[in-house]
């Protein structure tokens, strides 16, 4: 069965990226654009991800509302400065790593190395709508493998724009197929989505955030030690040979 009685499905996706995906100015020192799905089903996200995670923010904050921002976290920024404090620190971070080796979801990442992909390719695509591109097909895959017909996927927006041209890339990917897979396979599935704002705080978009800056530090430095990337690398889902890319 693929769906409950309500119709819904019984997975649900999760986007959010590392890195910026622009190809005109690129960073020396991150010259790299990660997408990250977790993919949990319905039944878990609702117990035991979303209690377990807020109950760990309450023991550190006075509601549940922080985000989980991987960036804020790693800088001790905003609500996240009582990290300042290495002892509180330590304390927090044992804590979390814990919850993300603990929790039940599952992980797809898709790395683009965008130098390689503007010297290699004279028109090379957005980073973004090509890692998504490369990210559906697996979401293929994984959906004819465990005979599911309908996913809902949740991105981060990232403005009207760039919201719409992501729109677009699903809709050419799904219609028309890929390289890969083709668009009667594609049209086998379902995968409505919608975009919402970081600040809306939803935490399956919090887990994606916070498996991806370990994913982009394993891609830029794969022999320097990694303990975040160790914890959810277990996570990746059939290891590296399915749910793991990087390109080119």
């Amino acid at each position: 069965m693929t769906v409950d009685e309500q119709g819904r499905s019984q997975r649900i996706a999760f986007l959010d990226e590392c890195g910026d995906h622009s190809l005109d100015r690129i960073d020396r020192d991150f010259p790299l654009f990660v997408l990250s799905l977790v993919l949990v089903k319905r039944d878990e996200y609702r117990e035991p991800i979303l209690p377990r995670i807020n109950e760990f923010k309450l023991r550190y904050w006075d509601h549940e509302g922080v985000n989980l921002h991987s960036r804020d976290i790693r800088k001790a920024k905003g609500p996240f400065r009582i990290l300042q404090h290495p002892v509180r620190r330590q304390e927090f971070m044992k804590e979390l790593s814990d919850l993300m080796a603990s929790l039940p979801y599952e992980l797809f990442v898709v790395g683009i190395r965008k130098q390689e992909l503007r010297d290699r390719y004279f028109e090379a695509d957005n980073p973004y709508q090509l890692a998504l591109k490369f990210v559906m097909e697996r979401l293929v895959y994984y959906m004819e493998k465990h005979d599911r017909v309908a996913l809902p996927l949740v991105l981060e927006g990232r403005g009207k724009s760039e919201n719409n041209e992501l729109k677009a890339t699903l809709y050419d990917v799904t219609s028309r197929g890929t390289e890969y897979v083709s668009k009667e396979r594609f049209q086998q599935r379902r995968f409505p989505h919608e975009f919402h704002d970081k600040r809306e705080n939803i935490v399956g978009i919090q887990l994606a955030d916070l498996c991806a800056y370990p994913s982009a530090r394993k891609i830029l430095r794969p022999r320097q030690e990694n303990r975040a990337f160790e914890i959810v690398e277990k996570h990746i889902y059939g290891g590296s040979g399915w749910g793991w890319k990087v390109f080119p």
